[in-house]
């Protein structure tokens, strides 16, 4: 659905793009992590067709990013940063405002398509009544809306959960995933909240100063900072035979035992094909397991020591 190569995007000597290269496929939800100044809105606004590169080339659905930018916009949906609503109109009325915007000229169609999407977001009920009086995630909410009101098959999100309470930023986060779950939504999510890629994101890319440091998915990331995971087992009873059997795995590398919450962590070669043999040796040894656990690290950790290395 989209196709990147060599994007590039300088302001005067200000190089804030430079040559990325990249792909999205159909129904896939990617990340495009950054600290602030990295690229990442400006990335947006390029493929959106709202400024033009360059260098490099950038196709969407298809189309060209800088000589079919009209076919692009009324390709994609993209939520702005800080997305713009007319408060003193109602749901309803601004719904109806960005439908027309968008072409929806046929009176029944673009009512049908706004009662659809209003009650998909959980919005008609608060039809009539105006923006202004909505809570900051009903907000965010009726902009994703206006965005989806042509039915575009690309969604550009640029921080959706950015400055809201966390059940807020919940209740927008399964949105997103019910869109493509549902819909079937391609979405390139642009956010610094590593919670929101983690949970919803297929693959991410994280740049820094305009360039890709990685893409992959978010188990790959991991895996690059650690090869090794860790697995933690909690027993009911935590005793030297269960240790010397956790030993006796050939694979094992490392035991360190925690007496006082009866958990092991355990180290070994290969967590995979070692974890079945840990297990069974320690049920042999009569260790009770309550919970067996793969201690990987998170996104935000992987995150933050692949821009550390990339900064060094």
């Amino acid at each position: 659905m989209i196709e990147v190569e060599g994007l590039t995007k300088a302001f005067g000597s200000h190089v804030a793009v430079d040559h990325l290269s990249f792909d999205i496929g159909e129904g896939e939800v990617f990340g495009l992590l950054g600290p602030n100044g990295a690229g990442k809105t400006t990335t947006i606004r390029m493929l959106a067709g709202l400024i033009s590169p360059s260098e490099g080339w950038a196709k969407v659905r298809g189309y060209m990013i800088d000589n079919e930018s009209l076919k692009v916009r009324q390709t994609v949906g993209i939520l702005t940063e800080n997305p713009s609503l007319y408060e003193r109109l109602t749901a309803y009325e601004n719904m109806d405002f960005f439908a027309e915007a968008y072409g929806l000229s046929d009176l029944q169609e673009k009512s049908n398509r706004i009662r659809e999407i209003l009650d998909f977001f959980e919005l008609w009920e608060r039809r009539t009544d105006k923006v202004a009086t909505f809570s900051k995630g009903m907000k965010q909410k009726l902009a994703i809306a206006r965005a989806l009101v042509h039915k575009p098959p690309i969604l550009f999100l640029d921080e959706p959960t950015s400055g809201l309470d966390p059940e807020s930023s919940k209740e927008v986060r399964d949105l997103i995933a019910k869109l493509s779950r549902d819909e079937k939504s391609t979405i390139l999510l642009c956010t610094h909240h590593l919670e929101d890629a983690e949970k919803l994101c297929n693959r991410v890319m994280i740049i820094n100063k305009g360039k890709s440091v990685i893409v992959g998915t978010p188990d790959e990331l991991r895996d690059r900072i650690s090869d090794n995971p860790a697995v933690e087992i909690t027993l009911k009873k935590l005793t030297s035979a269960v240790i010397e059997a956790a030993k006796k795995v050939a694979q094992v590398t490392q035991v360190n035992e925690d007496k006082s919450t009866s958990k092991l962590t355990i180290t070994l070669d290969d967590t995979q094909s070692g974890t079945p043999e840990l297990v069974k040796n320690i049920v042999e040894a009569d260790g009770d397991i309550l919970g067996v656990n793969i201690l990987r690290p998170s996104l935000e950790e992987a995150y933050l020591k692949l821009i550390n290395e990339e900064r060094k």
